[in-house]
């Protein structure tokens, strides 16, 4: 047969048992010390990113002579035909230009050019005058970019053209 109750001291408390066991009673625990107060970091205020209204005044303005650049420059890339013979006649070289076909290729793709580097530049420009740094460089160097590809979309028919072809060898 089991059994089942509690057995001496099964159900005192630690200080109960001892005192049975005739152990001097546990002195309380001395208060504890407060926690020292952690270290706190002198509050950092993140000054706000300066305006700089010259600089944005300035990159918009570029920005906006840009825009009326490459508006009136689309017609001509498109007709690159018309717009060649007349730079040849201004140059002085004699006849047309008959690379036609090309002419009419490659404008599209310098108009395309210019259109997405255009969008690129003012992307870029609005990022850095909302991040207030300078952006009056970056209109610039967009231009300097675009131009150059678009300049080499030019090249393309310019050297299929045997107009111009002679009169560069001649």
């Amino acid at each position: 047969m089991s059994d089942d109750r509690p057995q001496y001291g099964e159900y005192a408390t630690p200080e109960e048992q001892r005192l049975a066991a005739g152990l001097p009673a546990v002195p309380p625990p001395p208060p504890a010390a407060p926690a020292p107060a952690p270290q706190q970091a002198p509050l950092v205020v993140e000054e706000a990113p300066k305006a700089r209204p010259v600089d944005r005044l300035l990159t918009i303005a570029m920005l906006a002579y840009g825009l009326v650049n490459v508006f009136s420059t689309i017609p001509q890339f498109l007709n690159m035909g018309d717009s060649l013979t007349q730079a040849m006649k201004v140059l002085g070289i004699p006849g047309e230009f008959t690379n036609l076909g090309p002419a009419r290729t490659w404008g599209v793709v310098a108009v395309v050019v210019m259109l997405v580097g255009f969008a690129a530049t003012v992307y870029v420009a609005f990022r850095r005058i909302r991040a207030a740094r300078p952006a009056w460089w970056v209109p610039l160097a967009g231009f300097v970019l675009t131009m150059v590809v678009v300049s080499l979309c030019m090249m393309v028919p310019i050297m299929g053209d045997p107009a111009f072809l002679n009169a560069s060898l001649g």
